[in-house]
C-alpha cells in the first residue's frame, strides 16, 4: 500500500492506494492522518502520521469493462472535507483512472484505445 499526505489549515490528510480484491478494483482512500505509534515515531525515517479511517473511497475497476469508477462516502459523523483536499483527492483518483483506463478502453475513452498490460 502506498500513501500520500497533505496538510491543510492545521489538519493532515492522507490518500492511500490499495487493491480491493473482492471488488476487482483499485481503492483510493481519503482519510484524516493520525499520529503514528510511538515505536514507529522513534525511527527518524518513518512517517510521523499514518492514514486513518477512510471517509471517501474511490473504486477504480481494472477487470470488468462494464464497471465504471465510483466514489463511496463513509462518514457517519458528518465529516466536512475542505474543497482543496477534495480537489486533491479527486486529482489522485483521476490519475489512477488514467493509469487503469489503459486496460479498459470502453469507459475511459470510448473504446478507441488498444488495451495494455500496464499496471497502476
Amino acid at each position: 500500500m502506498s500513501a500520500e499526505a497533505r496538510e491543510h489549515t492545521g489538519r493532515r490528510y492522507a490518500v492511500q492506494f490499495h487493491y480491493a480484491l473482492p471488488d476487482d478494483a483499485w481503492a483510493v482512500e481519503l482519510s484524516e492522518a493520525v499520529p503514528a505509534p510511538a515505536a514507529r515515531a522513534e525511527n527518524p525515517d518513518a512517517d510521523r502520521h499514518l492514514p486513518g479511517a477512510a471517509f471517501l473511497v474511490a473504486f477504480v475497476p481494472d477487470e470488468d469493462p462494464n464497471a465504471e469508477p465510483a466514489v463511496h462516502i463513509h462518514s457517519h459523523d458528518g465529516h466536512v472535507v475542505p474543497y482543496a483536499i477534495t480537489r486533491w483527492f479527486m486529482e489522485q483518483v483521476a490519475d489512477h483512472v488514467d493509469r487503469c483506463g489503459t486496460a479498459i478502453p470502453s469507459w475511459h475513452d470510448g473504446g478507441t484505445r488498444t488495451p495494455s498490460t500496464r499496471t497502476p
